[in-house]
Parts: C-alpha cells; structure tokens; sequence
C-alpha cells in the first residue's frame, strides 16, 4: 500500500512518519509546501517527499498520483496576514478531495477537532466543519477524526505544558478550569494507520480522546509535580485576554484572537469516544507525561 500525506512536516505527520518507517512496509508520498519543510523529513527509502501546492487540484493530484490512501493533516489554528480559516483548513481540504477524486485513491483520512461543526458561531471551528462536509460528500471512503488536545514529544501543546509547569509561578486563561481530554499522539497515529487499512466503503465520523478527563489547571500541575518542581497557578480573565487579542490581532494582522482563546478555554467532550472502533487501546495519560519528560531530559 502506498499513502500521501498532506502537511507530512507538522508533530503529528513526522511522527507517524516514525511510525510507519520502523512498523510498516508502507510507501509514503510526504506533502509538504516548501524545500525548507522538504529537509525536515527524515530519510528513509519509503519515504517520497514531494512539494505540493493546494491552488489546483490537477497538479495536487499529480504530485500525489500513485496513493491508495490520502492522509490530510494540513491545516491552521492561527491565522496570519497571508493564510486564513478559509483558504488553510476549507479550500485545501477541498483541493485534496478533488485531487483524490482524479486520482482514483480509495480512502481518506481527515484530521478533524473536536467541537467541528459547520454551523458554529466559531469561525475556526466552522472551517474545520466545512472541510468535514467537503471529506463526507466526497463519494469516496473516508474517516474523519476529531482529535482533542494532542500530547506527546515535539507537539505544541506539550510544549506549552511545560513551559508552564516548570515556572514557580504562571498565569493561564481562566485559571485552567476548562476540562480537557489530552491524547496521545501515538495513539491518534495508530488510529490512522487502522483507517488507512480499512475495507470501509463508506465515510465515518470518529472522535477520538484520550483516556480520561483532566482540567488545564491539574494538568499541569500534575506535570510539575513529576518534574519535582511546584507552581503556583494564578488566572488570566478570559475576557480580557480576548479583548487583548482583539486589538492585537488587527495591528499585526493575524496571531491569538478571541477566536482561538475560545477553541483553547472549550471543555473538551465527546458522546462516544472511538478508540473500540478504531481498534486503539489509549495510552494513560501518566505514561503520555513520562514519554515527553524522557525525551526532554534525553535532548
């Protein structure tokens, strides 16, 4: 089997890059945008990194010809002056359909986030459920997966975890009150290597969390207390952050907007968590923290 993988430089791809090179005999067309995330891919003779651009589907479809199966990952939480919600999470992912299509590919494999809808009053998770609609409508088989939080070596939210949990003391928005569902980047790289294997016909909707719930706030201090450190937590008003963020956004033109301060304080929660029917056993989230600390203290 052969897949392509959009955005094959972000956390999530050079991990189940990893993955599939010491696992799998699986051929990967890696998609990147530029020759400077091109050398961020590591070396491997299953790996065919290929630059791709999303403006035409034809060419979009030339780079990945030869896939069985199309991972998109690609996609934005922040906009800046040159990208928007629009044009990075709707208009690509409708690119990479109509690139499948054209192609012939059997499957795909959307990365989604949990609180997707298109008809949310928030534009980030709006454009997220627009790109649901375009995978859903396909006609092609499809698995669409809303991920909470991803945790894990080299994410960024590990990274702000931390930044926070080592400082004596910190301030996070709101206190860190919000309910979280933090998975395992391992685990959701599984995930997608079971869909990529499957002989679904139809598009199915997963969402996929982790193992148990846990407020920001408990997180990392939970952390801290196994870096043998203690911090003292203090609260950013939410609504001040947002009003910040406002007046910040338009002078530069993009960045932290109310918008993103809205996806990041949303308590994280799904009706039916999909790891028995993406066949994963969830990683527990102490052995999650201790992977990322080991890798820390190994750099």
């Amino acid at each position: 089997m052969k897949i392509a993988i959009t955005g094959a430089n972000s956390s999530v791809g050079l991990n189940l890059l990893k993955h599939i090179v010491s696992a799998t005999d699986i051929d990967v067309i890696a998609g990147v945008r530029s020759e400077r995330a091109m050398k961020s891919l590591p070396s491997s003779p299953q790996i065919d990194p290929r630059l791709i651009t999303y403006q035409n589907p034809t060419q979009l479809a030339a780079a990945l010809e030869g896939a069985d199966c199309i991972v998109h990952l690609a996609g934005i939480l922040i906009e800046d002056k040159n990208t928007s919600y629009a044009s990075a999470n709707v208009d690509a992912t409708k690119a990479v359909v109509e690139a499948a299509q054209k192609l012939g590919a059997v499957h795909i494999v959307f990365i989604s986030v949990v609180g997707a809808s298109k008809n949310s009053s928030n534009a980030y998770f709006r454009s997220k459920g627009l790109a649901e609609e375009f995978v859903k409508n396909s006609g092609l088989a499809a698995s669409i997966i809303r991920t909470p939080i991803l945790l894990g070596p080299n994410t960024a939210g590990a990274s702000s975890m931390i930044g926070a949990a080592k400082q004596t003391k910190t301030k996070i928005l709101g206190g860190g009150k919000y309910s979280m569902r933090p998975l395992d980047i391992d685990d959701l790289n599984q995930a997608i290597l079971n869909c990529c294997n499957s002989d679904s016909l139809e598009a199915k909707l997963y969402e996929l969390v982790g193992p148990e719930p846990i407020s920001y706030r408990d997180l990392i201090q939970k952390t801290a207390a196994m870096m043998k450190n203690s911090v003292e937590i203090g609260s950013v008003p939410v609504a001040i952050a947002k009003l910040v963020a406002a007046i910040s956004s338009r002078i530069k033109g993009g960045g932290i907007t109310p918008t993103v301060i809205d996806v990041i304080t949303m308590d994280e929660v799904v009706n039916k968590n999909a790891d028995g029917e993406l066949n994963i056993t969830l990683t527990p989230l102490q052995n999650t923290l201790e992977k990322i600390l080991e890798h820390k203290k190994n750099k």
